[in-house]
């Protein structure tokens, strides 16, 4: 009987000791799985307070790197406007001492530029005192309160991972106080349940185990209650652990962050601002600038500039007074004479120097046209845009190869130009003192006095067109005034050969006055309108007498029109209108609508008051008009026509442009 009982308690010895041995294994595991976690925990702590004292460096260390820069960038700044100062200063005092010609848009080209280096200068010298004075001291600030802030915060954010330590520790305390109650009550069961079960097999110390059994069922409920208790305060630990690491990874993390960097982008923000702010400024002065840089290089001109430069120089550049004819010991004859035995010669001269000239003039126009040829092509050669810059640099070292050819091409068109235009100014000159030589020459040979083509026109008109209605203002017919215009230049006389209509023979008339190169009076005397009649009377006095006697003819035939303006209702005013373009006409830069009612009014009052206008034939001996129609002259030789000296420096009809000579193959 001992012998059972000794074999049952110490094999229920064993189950207890494996028991325990378990527990202890499985405490020992959770504990260790506990404290990794917790250890992880302390590290990332840890780890964290590293983060914040490295972003502590980074953000120090981005403060002074920027005081540095600005400091740096203060002197360079400085030094730049230094010398965009000096620079400018430079060649200001030059302009000074040279004084150039403030007309010159070059030289205003020049004077923006210097204005803008003055610009820049004096914006880099404020963005410079803005670098070095008025942005780094914020900095500084800057950097100190962030550098006090950071360290607040670390300390707050020690005191909170203590907190946090300390919850973890209180958790780890009360996890082992559950565990070693759970254990004891486990434990405490166990022998419980062993002694029900020796109580169901050993009935005759029924007492004995009952006592047993209470008293372990005591033990059990006692052990019970405190491993309740402690599985409550694991539990409420566990929770507030929880909670503290939620509130610390979710807010207090960001909230110790955010406190660390309170005013750091603000004060760095503003700084920034103001450096920018500075920058726009300049960058406006800039744009200002360089836009009234290139308003003032659109102006440039050079046709300007140089007449600038001779306004500027005029006593150096004015034409000194002209030649004048100095006669020898009482000579009166101040003109070409081709009187007698020298008008063959003057003739054979004057054909010699007609084909010079002929030739000249093309030869000068060819080198003319050449050298604008060479001109526009240098001018496209420099005009490159800013996108094809890459492929000018390649063209530039071909085109600098032929450069210097090029200019030598160029200045030797010019130079030929110049000697050939000088060439053609003085042939021209001779050409005309001789052709007006001439044809007076011939004049006086053949004694006719009005152009053949006036005087045909005239005496047709007389003769049937008086009375005809409109004569002047209605147009003929432009095939029978052209046929007309080509008879009379052939040196014939159509209307003494065949009847024509009127009109056109009028238009030929008018179209005759009209084709004059220079007309018949300089437009300066339409400008003045007191005391017209004796203007006129004054000026046309001063013509040669062939003009004067061609006028004269022409105007008492208008008169004589104007007489029956009842029946071909002509009055003068309006033979003014239809006669006025013909015989005067204003300059290139006038407004001829403008000019028109002085011509008109001009011609009019010549018209009314020709009498008292043009001299008589005791003044001006010479063909007069006669109002009674005449016959048809007898067989004669061909008629002289009218031919124009041009005068390209002349406004008007010089009074030796109108002279008569004899058509091709007539006979004086």
């Amino acid at each position: 009987m001992k012998k059972c009982c000794c074999g049952y308690i110490n094999a229920s010895w064993q189950q207890k000791i494996r028991r325990v041995v378990l527990l202890l294994d499985l405490i020992s595991q959770s504990e260790q799985t506990s404290l990794t976690k917790i250890r992880q925990v302390r590290c990332q702590l840890v780890d964290q307070l590293k983060v914040l004292d490295t972003q502590l460096e980074q953000k120090s260390q981005q403060l002074q790197d920027l005081a540095d820069y600005l400091r740096r960038r203060g002197e360079i700044e400085s030094e730049y406007a230094r010398s965009l100062e000096k620079l400018a200063e430079k060649f200001n005092s030059r302009i000074k001492k040279k004084e150039p010609s403030s007309h010159s848009s070059v030289a205003q080209v020049w004077l923006a530029l210097l204005s803008q280096t003055r610009q820049d200068s004096r914006d880099h010298s404020g963005l410079s005192e803005s670098c070095s004075n008025f942005l780094i001291q914020p900095l500084a600030h800057c950097l100190e309160y962030t550098q006090r802030l950071a360290k607040k915060s670390k300390d707050i954010c020690t005191q909170l991972q203590d907190g946090l330590l300390k919850v973890t520790t209180e958790l780890q305390t009360a996890w082992r106080t559950y565990y070693q109650y759970h254990s004891d009550y486990k434990c405490a069961d166990g022998k419980l349940r062993e002694a029900e079960k020796q109580e169901e097999k050993q009935k005759q110390n029924a007492k004995k185990l009952e006592r047993l059994i209470e008293k372990r069922q005591r033990k059990v409920e006692e052990i019970h209650l405190k491993c309740s208790k402690a599985r409550n305060d694991y539990l409420l630990n566990l929770a507030a652990a929880n909670n503290s690491m939620n509130k610390y990874y979710f807010q207090d993390i960001s909230t110790l962050i955010d406190c660390a960097d309170v005013g750091y982008h603000f004060s760095l923000g503003r700084v920034m601002q103001a450096y920018l702010s500075r920058r726009w400024r300049a960058h406006n002065n800039l744009s200002t600038g360089l836009q009234q840089l290139q308003d003032t290089l659109s102006k440039l001109d050079q046709n300007n500039d140089r007449d600038s430069l001779l306004q500027d120089h005029h006593n150096t550049f004015s034409m000194p007074l002209r030649f004048s004819y100095q006669p020898h010991d009482g000579d009166q004859v101040s003109e070409v004479s081709a009187e007698g035995e020298m008008r063959c010669e003057l003739e054979t001269r004057f054909k010699q120097i007609q084909i010079r000239l002929r030739a000249v003039t093309t030869e000068t126009e060819e080198v003319k046209s050449d050298r604008s040829q060479l001109a526009a092509h240098t001018d496209s050669m420099d005009s490159v845009s800013p996108e094809h810059v890459w492929s000018f640099i390649l063209f530039v070292a071909r085109r600098r190869a032929n450069q210097q050819e090029m200019e030598n091409l160029y200045f030797t068109k010019v130079k030929d130009y110049l000697i050939g235009s000088s060439l053609v100014s003085k042939l021209q000159a001779k050409h005309d003192l001789l052709k007006v030589a001439v044809e007076k020459g011939i004049t006086s040979a053949s004694g006719q006095q009005i152009p053949v083509v006036v005087e045909s026109c005239i005496r047709f008109i007389n003769l049937n067109g008086l009375h005809h209605e409109g004569i002047f203002r209605v147009p003929g017919s432009q095939t029978e005034v052209n046929t007309l215009r080509d008879a009379f230049e052939q040196g014939g006389d159509p209307l003494s050969e065949q009847w024509y209509d009127l009109d056109s023979v009028a238009g030929v008339l008018k179209l005759y006055f009209r084709t004059l190169e220079n007309p018949l009076f300089p437009i300066s005397i339409t400008k003045s309108e007191a005391e017209r009649a004796a203007q006129c009377k004054a000026v046309i006095a001063s013509y040669p007498v062939p003009v004067i006697i061609v006028m004269r003819y022409l105007f008492a035939f208008l008169h004589h029109v104007s007489q029956y303006s009842d029946e071909n209702m002509m009055q003068p005013y309006n033979l003014a209108v239809c006669f006025g373009p013909s015989l005067l006409r204003g300059t290139e830069d006038e407004d001829i609508v403008t000019l028109q009612p002085q011509i008109n009014a001009l011609v009019n009052s010549i018209i009314v008051q020709h009498e008292n206008i043009f001299p008589g034939p005791s003044e001006v001996p010479g063909p007069m008009y006669e109002k009674l129609a005449w016959s048809a002259p007898a067989d004669h030789e061909a008629p002289p026509t009218l031919h124009i000296v041009s005068s390209s420096d002349s406004k008007g009809l010089c009074p030796t442009d109108l002279v008569l000579s004899l058509p091709i193959g007539g006979h004086v």
